[in-house]
């Protein structure tokens, strides 16, 4: 664990860390937008009837949606964990293009930031400074260019859908997360209304409070699985909403896997979706990291937190710490000065706080005081379990000399 000094210093910066963006002028677009749209949103779907195949067509345009930014922005762009044929990449493009979250660059510049600087003043979504920050704070604030942190991107420079995409993105955007929801909608089944405000905006709306969830709750809740040097956490919960991105302790661990969740019953569907795009030849190159690396963090952590349960434990005094006594010492003492004292492995256990509670009864362990009853306690009278041999560790008061010594547990 570390020092107290330590862990001062660690919570001095964060609150450092937490007031140190209140003096950044607003961005006044990102604040209207952000803001306003989803209560706008909220009161259109509450004056606005929900048609049973605009309610279908808007659950399968959020799938759509959400796929676009977990495995296209997140997965194939912003961490290259797999290659993607060119009408994969042109279908996610036009997806991640849907949520309205900006261009594939723009996106992948930011996260590619937020995993080389993590926790730190040059990370883009700071979880350091709260989670107002980390969700949405970062988008209404204008950070100084000389602020901004930068990263190389010479590789989606040179993907022709992503510069496409972003050079046209203002026509792409709106047309992928209004026009076109409005036309399937309207042209489908004459919902028109419906089409713009569920499948559209209420959808879009959606999505993007579950993608700001994996910037800021997957920082704050959870288990650290893999690594707690920084704050990436765990928590099936916050997978759910977000199409499997919640294991966001893993992906901080092991960036460039395609992979959020490892074992089966995880939930992370983009992981399968780009296993079954990969079985039609839409994927391929689909990359892990070594199981051995995987075992090997979660075993480290495993250790740790036995570690640091085991501190809260009474294992009872050290045997280098205990006074020696000879086995005639011994008989004298239980003789004349009346100790309930039973030597047992070569360790003297006093048993007068646990004469009376012995499941053999008082009279059994009273029997076996002032000599070597350790016959008797591995199988003579009776094989102790281990909760047995675990408590006399805490009962320990000396050694017997020439006897081998009694091991800590």
């Amino acid at each position: 664990m570390p020092p107290k000094d330590e862990e001062s210093t660690q919570k001095a910066a964060e609150q450092q860390a937490a007031s140190s963006y209140w003096h950044l002028p607003l961005s006044l677009q990102q604040f209207f937008f952000f803001l306003l749209v989803p209560p706008l949103t909220l009161y259109g779907a509450f004056t606005t009837t929900l048609h049973p195949f605009t309610a279908v067509a808007t659950l399968l345009m959020y799938i759509f949606t959400g796929l676009g930014i977990t495995a296209g922005y997140h997965r194939l762009w912003a961490h290259r964990s797999y290659e993607a044929a060119a009408p994969l990449r042109a279908l996610l493009a036009l997806a991640g293009a849907s949520s309205f979250q900006g261009s594939i660059l723009w996106w992948s510049r930011h996260h590619r930031a937020h995993h080389r600087w993590t926790d730190t003043d040059k990370d883009p979504y700071d979880a350091r400074k709260g989670l107002f920050w980390s969700h949405i704070g970062w988008l209404l604030f204008h950070i100084p260019p000389e602020d901004r942190p930068r990263v190389d991107s010479r590789d989606l420079e040179n993907d022709p859908i992503v510069m496409w995409q972003h050079r046209n993105f203002m026509l792409v955007g709106p047309f992928m997360a209004l026009v076109v929801p409005t036309l399937i909608a309207g042209l489908g089944w004459g919902d028109w209304r419906g089409g713009y405000i569920y499948v559209g905006l209420l959808r879009m709306c959606a999505v993007h409070q579950t993608t700001f969830c994996v910037n800021s709750l997957a920082h704050y809740f959870g288990e650290t699985s893999y690594g707690d040097r920084l704050t990436p956490r765990d928590h099936v919960i916050t997978a759910l909403v977000t199409f499997g991105e919640g294991y966001h302790n893993f992906h901080h661990e092991f960036p460039n896997d395609y992979r959020n969740a490892v074992y089966w019953w995880q939930y992370d569907p983009t992981k399968w979706f780009i296993w079954a795009c990969s079985c039609i030849g839409l994927a391929h190159g689909l990359r892990r990291f070594p199981d051995n690396e995987i075992r090997k963090g979660r075993v480290r952590m495993d250790e740790k937190r036995v570690w640091e349960a085991k501190q809260g434990i009474d294992w009872g005094p050290a045997t280098k710490d205990l006074p020696c006594y000879t086995m005639q010492e011994v008989r004298d003492m239980c003789k004349h000065d009346g100790r309930l004292w039973v030597v047992i492995d070569g360790a003297i256990i006093d048993v007068s706080s646990f004469a009376r509670n012995h499941p053999g009864g008082e009279r059994l362990i009273r029997a076996a005081c002032g000599r070597d009853a350790t016959g008797d306690f591995n199988g003579g009278v009776h094989l102790h379990r281990d909760v047995a041999r675990q408590m006399l560790s805490t009962m320990r008061v000396g050694l017997v000399d020439n006897q081998p010594e009694a091991s800590d547990i």
